[in-house]
């Protein structure tokens, strides 16, 4: 937990982990109350894991900025684009990425996650934000290869391992009054490639937790990535520009923290 100068807060003295049975509103409401000045601070240096564990889903919503379509050429869709990424890739804010064995289309993509609070099953969209439990910032990183010239399965270009960086922080939804106003960037060595807005959305976070909840049951802990502004690699003109090793990644969004990660080579 982050105190009121910024500091690292220990929890394991509160509960074991962030996970689904500390996601409900009660269970958050037991942290509200703790006695912050009390938690020991955590190790200087300690790593930062992924913000939620025991993730059950990890749902993927395609071209939802309308900017982002216009920039891949593709027609704004009638209905959200729906995949997984596998929740092998899920790593740190701050973990390395590799770049996967045969790449040459490594690609990068800041994303607001949504993490599920509650059980949800055919919500109406008015109710859907009462079913969050907070949201944090995702690194929906893509190898376009394979995810567009392998077969056209979207998953293979997703789940790389390390392909998902969740967090620094899981920002109750308390502190996020209006998900749809939330500025965005990432930068890649030190260049700003995408600089958006969650307002662009096509499809709103309310709409789609209500979309989702129709063709499945979202569970505490599953998480739904919410696409992504333009600025991609694939998108760069005149060419296309992708991730290789030695690289360093900064992403953000307004009020959820910064990520960073360097990027390695396959071993």
């Amino acid at each position: 937990m982050v105190d009121e100068e910024g500091r690292i807060r220990d929890l394991s003295t509160v509960v074991a982990d962030i996970n689904s049975d500390v996601l409900t509103d009660s269970a958050l409401e037991v942290l509200r109350s703790a006695d912050v000045s009390s938690l020991p601070l955590a190790e200087e240096g300690a790593r930062l894991g992924a913000c939620v564990s025991g993730i059950g889903k990890f749902l993927c919503i395609g071209l939802d900025y309308s900017d982002h379509a216009k920039e891949a050429n593709m027609p704004i869709p009638s209905e959200p684009i729906l995949f997984m990424k596998a929740t092998s890739s899920i790593v740190g804010a701050f973990d390395d990425v590799i770049i996967p064995k045969g790449s040459q289309k490594s690609d990068w993509e800041v994303e607001l996650g949504v993490v599920i609070g509650k059980t949800a099953r055919h919500v109406s969209e008015a109710d859907a934000l009462s079913y969050v439990a907070g949201y944090c910032v995702v690194n929906d990183l893509s190898e376009r290869e394979f995810q567009i010239e392998r077969g056209g399965q979207w998953v293979k270009g997703k789940s790389c391992d390390t392909f998902g960086p969740i967090g620094p922080w899981l920002v109750t939804r308390d502190e996020v009054p209006d998900p749809q106003a939330l500025a965005m960037w990432l930068e890649v060595d030190g260049v700003r490639y995408q600089n958006g807005s969650t307002s662009t959305m096509i499809f709103g976070v309310a709409e789609l937790i209500s979309y989702c909840s129709r063709f499945m049951t979202l569970e505490p802990g599953d998480i739904i990535s919410t696409g992504t502004p333009p600025g991609v690699g694939m998108g760069q003109k005149p060419e296309p520009v992708f991730l290789r090793e030695g690289q360093q990644i900064r992403l953000s969004i307004e009020g959820l923290g910064i990520q960073q990660q360097n990027t390695v080579a396959y071993s």
